[in-house]
C-alpha cells in the first residue's frame, strides 16, 4: 500500500465565526484578516514538511475554503482544486441565526451524530448526519483514487462536517471524546489508510502558528 496521508484542514476565520452565526450556505463569507493570517500560518507549517510531502491541495465549494487553500497554495507551489461534496453540514431553519437556543440546538444534533444517531437532521430541512457522511465518504474515496502513489493530500473544509467525517473514517478509534473533539480555524486532522478504513495520525485542534482562535465559535 502507498504511503498516503489525508489532512482535513478547517478554513480560516470568517465574519460569521466572529459574530457566532450558524452559516453553512455556499459560497458563504470570505476570510477576515485574522483568517488570512491563520491560512498563512497553516501554509508555512505544511511547507515545512510537518505532514510529509504535499502532493495535492483541495477545497470545498465555499469561498472561505477556496481563499484558505489559495493562501496555502502560495507556500506549496500547488494549484488548489475544488472538490464537490465536502461543504459544511446544511442547517435548515438554523441557517443565519446566532441566538443561543439555535446554537444549542445545532450542537445538540451534532452531538447526537457523534454518538451514532446519524438519521436525525438539522431542523427545518437541514441535513442528517448520514447525508453528511455519505457525501464525505464519496469525496475522500475519489481523492484516494487520484493519489495511488501516496504523498499527503490536504483538503480544506469545514468544522462540524470535518469532525463528523474524521470520526466516521477512523470508526472513532483513537479520536477525542465528543466534548473534546474540537477543530479551531485552520486546525487539522491527519489520517492514513488502514485497509478499507483510516487510522488517526494526529488531531491538531489548535490554530497553527500560535494565533488566536475565535471565542465561542459555534462550529468549533
Amino acid at each position: 500500500m502507498s504511503d498516503l496521508r489525508l489532512v482535513l484542514a478547517r478554513h480560516g476565520q470568517t465574519p460569521s465565526n466572529v459574530d457566532h452565526l450558524l452559516d453553512a450556505v455556499v459560497p458563504g463569507p470570505p476570510l477576515t484578516d485574522l483568517g488570512r493570517a491563520q491560512a498563512e500560518a497553516l501554509g508555512r507549517e505544511l511547507a515545512e514538511g510537518v505532514e510529509g510531502t504535499i502532493t495535492g491541495l483541495y477545497h470545498s465549494e465555499a469561498l472561505r475554503a477556496r481563499e484558505t487553500a489559495t493562501i496555502v497554495a502560495g507556500h506549496l507551489g500547488l494549484e488548489p482544486v475544488e472538490v464537490p461534496g465536502v461543504y459544511e453540514a446544511q442547517l435548515g431553519e438554523l441557517q443565519g441565526r446566532n441566538d443561543e437556543p439555535s446554537i444549542q440546538e445545532f450542537r445538540r444534533i451534532v452531538d447526537r451524530w457523534q454518538d451514532g444517531d446519524l438519521d436525525v437532521a438539522q431542523p427545518g430541512g437541514g441535513e442528517s448526519g448520514r447525508e453528511v457522511i455519505d457525501r464525505y465518504r464519496a469525496a475522500v474515496a475519489g481523492l484516494r483514487e487520484r493519489h495511488p502513489d501516496g504523498g499527503t493530500i490536504v483538503l480544506v473544509c469545514h468544522g462540524a462536517a470535518l469532525r463528523l467525517a474524521a470520526q466516521d473514517l477512523v470508526e472513532h478509534v483513537g479520536t477525542p471524546k465528543r466534548d473534546e473533539a474540537h477543530v479551531a480555524n485552520c486546525g487539522r486532522v491527519v489520517l492514513r489508510p488502514r485497509g478499507s478504513v483510516w487510522e488517526l495520525v494526529a488531531w491538531r485542534d489548535a490554530v497553527p502558528g500560535g494565533l488566536p482562535a475565535t471565542v465561542d465559535d459555534p462550529t468549533a
